[in-house]
């Protein structure tokens, strides 16, 4: 049976997995800006297996809005172009002998709507994830009290500071949702 500070010092760790969960996703959806992180969803059959494009050739950024690719054997570049050309990305890229160009067209501002609509909802499924984990913190302690190896007092005490918790990590979600909005909409 766990104790109560066992509880909230594992609800502690589960929610600062969700925030950088959380982040991760941030950092795939596109702002106007070129991001390497954009094609870590984007394979290319190397040898018979699909793997992604990070770990056969070097991503990187050559200015603010392109991204360039180095693949580290000869014969992939034609490979990773259709890649990432057959990717949902909306990416044009163009070869430059053995460099892959894949500058990011500027988006509309329809595209950054649909975008901060797509961060919102993001943030809102992370912040459902926290709630639960709240509510999974409150039921192992009311059991323990149920069990009688905890107090009210304990109770009331525990639920105050998952409580604390949960609202640290929803206003760090909020503070993350804000600034994804801002680096959208930013021309």
């Amino acid at each position: 049976m766990a104790t109560i500070p066992e509880i909230k010092q594992t609800t502690q760790g589960k929610m600062d997995q969700t925030i950088a969960a959380f982040k991760t996703t941030l950092s795939k959806i596109r702002t106007g800006r070129a991001n390497p992180g954009i094609l870590d969803t984007v394979h290319v059959d190397y040898y018979g297996s699909s793997v992604p494009i990070s770990q056969v050739a070097n991503v990187s950024l050559l200015d603010a809005r392109t991204i360039s690719v180095q693949p580290w054997e000869k014969g992939l570049g034609p490979k990773i172009e259709k890649a990432i050309r057959d990717s949902d990305l909306g990416l044009n890229p163009a070869s430059m002998g053995d460099l892959i160009r894949v500058p990011m067209p500027p988006m509309s501002e329809e595209r950054r709507k649909e975008m901060t609509k797509l961060v919102r909802h993001e943030g809102e499924n992370a912040k459902i994830a926290i709630r639960n984990l709240r509510r999974d913190a409150n039921e192992h302690v009311k059991k323990l009290v149920k069990d009688k190896t905890a107090t009210e007092d304990d109770l009331k005490r525990a639920e105050g500071d998952v409580q604390k918790a949960t609202d640290k990590h929803i206003n760090e979600i909020d503070a993350l949702v804000a600034a994804k909005e801002k680096e959208i909409m930013e021309v």
